[in-house]
């Protein structure tokens, strides 16, 4: 995947039309603030985030063995949250541990925004992808809602 031109030379995340599911592309000059803008853009498919305010922390080490599956556990963490706690990550800060990575989630009420489209409901592996190139990291991802 290459970056769309218009894009910040930092990083970025943007949905992509998907039959029946929410699709989510992300690029950032890291791997872990690639995962950051990931998350970022699968709130932002279901949830208006301009005017969000965090009301709380979660901090919490998710493990994979290989960076698709750090994806696919960061944002179960995320779907979890929402379907168990009602709240959406609006700022993540992410910490490479040996394994995996430490999240600091900066939680705001999903109920508090505005609804933007359906709530993802599981992560799938089909498509997904999460690799370093010449631009730094790009991953993509398929939401089911």
């Amino acid at each position: 995947m290459t970056r769309p031109d218009d894009a910040a030379p930092r990083g970025g995340h943007r949905g992509v039309p998907h039959t029946a599911d929410v699709r989510v592309e992300a690029w950032a000059p890291t791997r872990e603030e690639c995962l950051a803008q990931a998350v970022r853009g699968a709130c932002a498919s279901f949830l208006d985030l301009t005017d969000a305010v965090p009301v709380r922390r979660r901090d919490v080490e998710v493990r994979a063995d290989t960076d698709e599956d750090l994806l696919v556990a960061l944002l179960d963490e995320v779907v979890y949250r929402l379907d168990t706690d009602g709240e959406v990550p609006v700022g993540v800060d992410l910490e490479p541990v040996p394994g995996g990575l430490r999240a600091g989630l900066r939680m705001a009420d999903a109920d508090a925004l505005p609804v933007t489209g359906a709530a993802p409901k599981a992560v799938t592996l089909h498509g997904l992808r999460l690799a370093e190139g010449p631009d730094g990291w790009t991953c993509s991802v398929t939401l089911d809602v």
